[in-house]
C-alpha cells in the first residue's frame, strides 16, 4: 500500500501524519507533497524522516494507491487529473469536488456505500462544519425521517487554518498586553469577539459556509431536508461546536434519541446537566469522535430535540474523516 499526502506543510497536512501513524494505517510507503516553498523540508513518520516532494504535472503519483490531498481547491482542480491518471484514488479535503455530480462526498458513519462509484477516482471530504453533524443526525434519521434542521455554528479559528490560530493567538496576547490588535485572517478582531461571518455572503445573505451545510447534508443524507445555519467565528483555538434544532417525521423522546447516539460508532455522549457535563471545545480538541449533550426536547416545538454537538474539526472534520474513508476502501477491497 503506498499512500501520499499533498499539501503536508498546512494543518491539516500535519493531522495526516498523526492520524496515520495512530491508527497504525497500513501503509507500505508513505510520500509527501507540497509547494515549491515546502519542497525539501522533512517530516518524520514511524522513526523515518522523509522529504517533501513540489508537487508537479509529471509521473510521480504512478503507483500511489491513495492520495490524501488538502492544498486549496485551485490546486486541487489544477492536479487532479495529474494526480488520478494512473488509478489513485483521490481523497480531497478542499471544496473543489465536493457538489460535482460524479464525485462522492462522503462520511464514513453516514453514507461510505457512496465511496463505490468514483467515475473520477476522487472522494470529496465534506466541509468540518457538515460533517460533525451528520454524524450526529444519522442516528436520528434511523429512528425517523428527518424533516429539517436548524443550526447554529460556533467555529474555532483553526477552522481557517493554521494562520487563523496564529492571528487568534497574537490578538491574545496583544490585548493582554493593553496593545492594539491587527486583523488580517478575520473579518475583525477575533479575541474578546465573535464574528457572525464565515465565508463570503451569497445573494440570498446567507453566507457560503452555511449553505455549505444545506446543499452538503443533502448530497451525503440522500435527503431533502432543508439546513438552516448559522455560522459564527469564536476565540477558541480548535473544536467547533454546534446548537442543533432536528424537526423529524415523528416525535422521538430523548431517552431514544441518547440510546440511538449511545449506540453510534463515532459519538460520545457526555450528557449530566446535574452535574454540570456537557461536551467542550476545552476538553474535545484533539479527540476522535464527534461529542454530543444536552440533548433535550425543544420547548417551541415538542416534536422537535435538541441538542449540543462538538467536534475537533481538524481531526474528525478533515483528516480523519479522509483516513477513514481510505480504510473503508481497503476493508472493502476497493484498493488492494
Amino acid at each position: 500500500m503506498k499512500v501520499a499526502i499533498v499539501g503536508v506543510s498546512g494543518a491539516v497536512g500535519q493531522e495526516f501524519l498523526r492520524v496515520l501513524d495512530e491508527r497504525n494505517f497500513p501503509l507500505d510507503e508513505l510520500v509527501l507533497f507540497g509547494s515549491s516553498r515546502s519542497a525539501g523540508k522533512q517530516y518524520e513518520f514511524r522513526g523515518k524522516k522523509l522529504t517533501v516532494k513540489e508537487l508537479k504535472h509529471n509521473d510521480d503519483f504512478k503507483g500511489i494507491d491513495i492520495a490524501l490531498t488538502s492544498a486549496g481547491g485551485g490546486t486541487s482542480k489544477e492536479f487532479a487529473e495529474t494526480i488520478t491518471k494512473h488509478g489513485t484514488i483521490m481523497i480531497d479535503n478542499s471544496s473543489a469536488f465536493r457538489y460535482d455530480d460524479d464525485v462522492p462526498l462522503v462520511v464514513p458513519e453516514v453514507n461510505a456505500e457512496d465511496s463505490r462509484n468514483r467515475p473520477r477516482n476522487i472522494i470529496a471530504n465534506p466541509n468540518c462544519s457538515t460533517i460533525q453533524m451528520v454524524v450526529s443526525l444519522k442516528p436520528i434519521e434511523d429512528l425517523s425521517k428527518i424533516k429539517r434542521v436548524r443550526v447554529a455554528t460556533y467555529q474555532a479559528a483553526s477552522g481557517a487554518g493554521a494562520q487563523g490560530i496564529a492571528e487568534l493567538e497574537q490578538q491574545v496576547k496583544d490585548v493582554a498586553e493593553g496593545k492594539e490588535t491587527t486583523a488580517n485572517k478575520f473579518q475583525y478582531q477575533l479575541a474578546m469577539n465573535l464574528i457572525p461571518h464565515i465565508d463570503v455572503f451569497l445573494d440570498n445573505d446567507y453566507t457560503k459556509e452555511e449553505m455549505k451545510m444545506n446543499w452538503e447534508t443533502k448530497k451525503i443524507m440522500h435527503t431533502q431536508a432543508e439546513v438552516s445555519a448559522t455560522c459564527v467565528r469564536i476565540p477558541v483555538a480548535r473544536a467547533h461546536s454546534e446548537a442543533i434544532w432536528v424537526e423529524t417525521e415523528q416525535p422521538l423522546s430523548v431517552e431514544q434519541v441518547k440510546d440511538a447516539f449511545e449506540k453510534t460508532e463515532g459519538i460520545s455522549v457526555i450528557d449530566n446537566p446535574a452535574k454540570n457535563e456537557y461536551p467542550m471545545p476545552l476538553f474535545v480538541a484533539g479527540k476522535d469522535d464527534v461529542y454530543v449533550g444536552r440533548i433535550r426536547k425543544d420547548i417551541a416545538d415538542p416534536n422537535n430535540i435538541t441538542y449540543w454537538c462538538v467536534g475537533d474539526q481538524i481531526k474528525k472534520g478533515a483528516a480523519l474523516n479522509a483516513v477513514q474513508i481510505a480504510e473503508w476502501l481497503i476493508k472493502e477491497g476497493e484498493v488492494s
